[in-house]
């Protein structure tokens, strides 16, 4: 039987033992030996880190932005022969489409963020300028630097192409290198997709290995600047977060562990209600996805006791509609766990519960005739939830949850937290007040709640879901680590350090203007120049302006902003100003009147205001100047060669008044022509 092969060192190589048998979780053939013994795994890291590391470091966020994009778009075109190789692991189509498309769309969400939120450069100054000295001479920042090193990813086998890529999209965002370790059970899913990865030529070379087998003596060889990520059981999390070499060097260790997860029906709804049928729904698509074999899956429904034989009769209806079996047939809701051994471990947990006390309400015994991994729907009932405390600590990882009575809120709450740490819960109520209560009573036990009604049901992404704008991790229990979550995800492979300095000095080690910096002032209005000619701090100090009743009567008539502190002399004289002032968009607004230069010329047009604060007011005969200077710039790729090619620019504005006191500052993005239609190197 062939070997599946691992790709370590820029080479595909077998270990020299035959290991451990993957087969198919439908048929029970076997498909591949899988093997790492003997391969070398601390050249794995030193060429991951010597060669993918080097190169990846030399790009910019947004060039990595970019390369995450084009690779996402090449995946999808090759996503078929994925889903014919995920049948081999007893997934449905839709099964799959959660681990492959959700997969790239992990990849195509980070490309986003790097390329509208990140700068174009190697560096990430965090935070704006923070004051060290009264004279302002002295300052600090935080920047984010890339880890010169390598960060190893241990994967669980239940999501083989979706559990890698969210975590490679940050990881090469940052800049690092990844040593990807696979589940076992799916490893030829995964290998498919690195293979690709790898033949398509859009990463560097050593930007990404695969083992598959076992981690071998890789730990050992880790340093200060690895980093490792976890994916998979609880028992197995704590293993490796122990490991002495990791403990000895302090090598950051994120957890992601499988969760005893909650769905809970709160205490306003009735069986009549849309949001019982709901629940219903959410508990069983939750159940039979994946066959149950999600680390989000639903393992403990509460309800009111008073609803408790309702939803069970309810549960028991749906759950048996569900046609389990192979997904090649037609009709099939819901296909195999991925390996008899997993089945065995299933029926073993569902066992175990039952002589704890809980009470087998559908399914429970597997088919044990048939070479596929097959287990059906289970629903057990577990009357005393506080007596029975192993419906809180034991976990089948299969299509199987247990329904327990609740007494009133509280008692709901402390069952929602009894898990001890969950990634994710659902509150399914139409009571605003109820759900208020509910995340204050049971957030700090979880990464994620949904709170679920019959507004949000129409858009919801589901209890199970993890999405890339959220953070998928939880306490406790669940691992204590936070994964995904936008660009906080990308922080924790990067150093966060602080900077202290001269204004001028953090600017120049930013690339980005700070205030305080020093600038440049040159008889070109800035808006002439075209992107390749701005640099940061390039700057105009624009002539001045006296306010008079006049400006503020006439942009009163024009907005139709009649606020009494502006046209009204005798509530203004009561107001904190003493007197009339002008609006506060009015100074905006003759702020952009005193430095845009109004000729056509390379900016094409202002897109964004941010961060805008009134400093001081400005009242009938103060004269007001402003300065305005190119903060940090931003090439844009374009999306077709037709495109014209542009780059954004954040310019810092402040107007002051004639004590030059700032009376407004605020930060404005503007498109701007490139010469060079090339994406900047």
């Amino acid at each position: 039987m062939q070997q599946l092969a691992s790709y370590l060192s820029g080479v595909w190589q077998c270990g020299n033992s035959e290991g451990r048998t993957i087969r198919h979780a439908i048929s029970g053939e076997a498909l591949w030996q899988v093997s790492s013994d003997g391969l070398d795994m601390a050249a794995a890291r030193r060429y991951a880190i010597e060669r993918g590391g080097s190169a990846l470091g030399a790009m910019t966020f947004v060039q990595r932005a970019a390369m995450l994009k084009a690779l996402a778009k090449h995946l999808l075109a090759h996503k078929e022969s994925f889903y014919e190789i995920s049948a081999q692991t007893g997934a449905t189509r839709a099964d799959g489409w959660v681990d492959i498309e959700g997969g790239i769309g992990t990849l195509f969400a980070y490309a986003g963020l790097g390329s509208r939120e990140l700068p174009d450069d190697q560096l990430w100054p965090e935070d704006e300028l923070i004051p060290l000295s009264k004279q302002g001479e002295f300052a600090a920042r935080h920047v984010l630097t890339r880890r010169d090193g390598v960060a190893v990813h241990i994967n669980a086998f239940n999501f083989p192409c979706w559990g890698m890529l969210e975590k490679l999209a940050p990881t090469w965002l940052a800049g690092m290198p990844a040593i990807v370790k696979p589940g076992t059970a799916s490893a030829q899913l995964t290998q498919a997709m690195v293979r690709a990865i790898v033949d398509s030529d859009l990463v560097p070379d050593g930007a990404i290995s695969l083992i598959c087998g076992g981690a071998g003596d890789l730990l050992d060889y880790l340093e200060e600047q690895d980093v490792v990520t976890f994916t998979g059981s609880a028992a197995t999390g704590q293993k490796l977060r122990c490991h002495p070499n990791l403990v000895a060097r302090s090598i950051p260790f994120t957890m992601e562990a499988d969760s005893l997860n909650c769905c809970v029906l709160g205490s306003d709804v009735t069986a009549q209600q849309p949001e019982f049928a709901l629940f219903i729904r959410e508990v069983v698509r939750e159940m039979t996805a994946k066959a149950g074999q999600k680390c989000t899956a639903i393992r403990r429904i509460m309800v009111p006791e008073t609803q408790l034989e309702a939803v069970r009769e309810a549960l028991i209806a749906r759950l048996s509609k569900v046609r389990w079996g192979d997904p090649a047939e037609e009709g099939v809701k819901m296909g195999a766990l991925v390996s008899s051994e997993q089945r065995d471990d299933v029926a073993a947990q569902v066992n175990a519960l039952v002589e704890a006390g809980c009470q087998l309400a559908l399914g429970g015994t597997p088919d044990t005739r048939s070479p596929g991994a097959f287990f059906p729907p289970t629903l057990l009932v577990c009357p005393q939830p506080d007596e029975i405390t192993a419906v809180h600590q034991r976990e089948a990882f299969g299509p199987v949850a247990t329904l327990m009575p609740y007494r009133d809120d509280d008692h709901a709450m402390a069952l929602a937290r009894a898990g001890c740490g969950s990634l994710a819960g659902t509150l399914v109520t139409n009571d605003e007040a109820l759900a208020r209560r509910f995340v204050l009573g049971a957030a700090r036990a979880h990464g994620r709640l949904q709170i679920l009604n019959g507004e949000s049901a129409p858009g919801s992404t589901g209890h199970g879901s993890p999405l890339p704008q959220l953070v998928h991790g939880g306490p406790g229990r669940a691992g204590g680590g936070e994964e995904l979550g936008g660009l906080r995800a990308v922080k924790h492979y990067l150093q966060r350090t602080a900077i202290q300095g001269s204004p001028s000095m953090l600017a120049a080690i930013g690339r980005q203007w700070v205030a305080g910096a020093r600038v440049n002032e040159s008889p070109v209005h800035p808006f002439r120049k075209e992107f390749e000619d701005l640099h940061p701090g390039d700057s105009l100090l624009t002539a001045r302006r006296t306010v008079t009743e006049a400006d503020i009567v006439n942009f009163a008539c024009l907005s139709g902003d009649h606020f009494y502190a502006h046209m009204d002399k005798i509530g203004a004289a009561e107001s904190l100003f003493g007197e009339r002032v002008a609006h506060g968009y009015f100074v905006v607004s003759a702020g952009a009147g005193l430095f845009v230069d109004p000729g056509v010329g390379p900016v094409i047009a202002n897109y964004g205001l941010n961060n805008l604060r009134f400093i001081e007011p400005v009242k009938i005969g103060d004269t007001i100047q402003a300065r305005l200077t190119c903060k940090q710039k931003t090439a844009k790729a374009q999306k077709t060669p037709e495109d014209r090619p542009v780059g954004v620019v954040e310019w810092a504005v402040e107007v002051v008044n004639q004590h030059q006191q700032p009376v407004a500052l605020w930060s404005i993005l503007t498109l701007v022509a490139r010469r060079n239609g090339d994406f900047p190197a």
